[in-house]
């Protein structure tokens, strides 16, 4: 085991994240409950602040999350300004999405109470229904393209100007090896660098990883990225 490789956990199994899932869908339903925030609103604000920093939202960026949960984040990326219609997040856990989706319609029809204090704003939460939420299991699925790409291929390679990682590195750190004994986060970052614009931005947050062992793991000639 390297140095910054995990011992297997149950937070690395998609059973794991289906049950959790399943379950804050059936509180949302009942409460309208909509979930936990992995890492607190802190960094969430802290996401936003360096995307409004370094990423304009106009023209508009083709924003991906990796791993979207309930949608938190993207949910706050919309309200930040950036458009609705060009923001996708995926997940591998059906009722992660099916959470998302519930949420972005709920927040259609009632606007947030930070919404209701500063503005009326149509159409509800600033549009969070037109957020793409797909069920994705990103090391092995092309991530579905949105409308407006360049259409000179059907790959996601190259087309998201602004990929987002909030935890699900951590967790996919703490899967188990596969039969031939390679770890799946081992492919993670050369995934994350195929699906990222050149001149794009990818943000990740960890609490598992120090800054440095995430340069290291992302920032290199087979990702293609540079650390900023």
């Amino acid at each position: 085991m390297s140095s910054t490789e995990l011992p297997p956990s149950k937070l690395g199994t998609k059973q794991h994240w289906d049950e959790v899932y399943s379950s804050e869908l059936a509180n949302f339903a009942d409460i309208g409950d909509e979930g936990e925030v992995w890492f607190g609103e802190d960094s969430v604000e802290k996401m936003v602040d360096w995307a409004l920093e370094n990423v304009p939202t106009d023209p508009a960026p083709y924003i991906l999350e990796v791993g979207a949960g309930n949608g938190n984040l993207l949910f706050a990326l919309c309200d930040a300004g950036y458009a609705p219609h060009k923001i996708c997040g995926v997940d591998y856990s059906a009722d992660a999405v099916n959470l998302a989706q519930a949420i972005a319609k709920a927040r259609a029809v009632q606007p947030s109470a930070e919404d209701a204090e500063e503005e009326e704003v149509a159409g509800g939460s600033r549009g969070a229904d037109k957020i793409t939420f797909a069920t994705c299991d990103f090391l092995h699925d092309e991530v579905a393209r949105l409308a407006g790409m360049a259409a000179d291929s059907d790959s996601d390679v190259a087309v998201w100007d602004f990929v987002l990682d909030k935890g699900t590195f951590d967790a996919i750190a703490l899967a188990e090896k596969d039969e031939a004994g390679k770890a799946p986060a081992d492919g993670y970052p050369a995934r994350i660098g195929r699906v990222v614009k050149p001149g794009g931005f990818f943000l990740i947050t960890s609490c598992n990883f120090t800054e440095a062992e995430l340069k290291v793991k992302f920032a290199n000639s087979e990702t293609g990225l540079e650390y900023q």
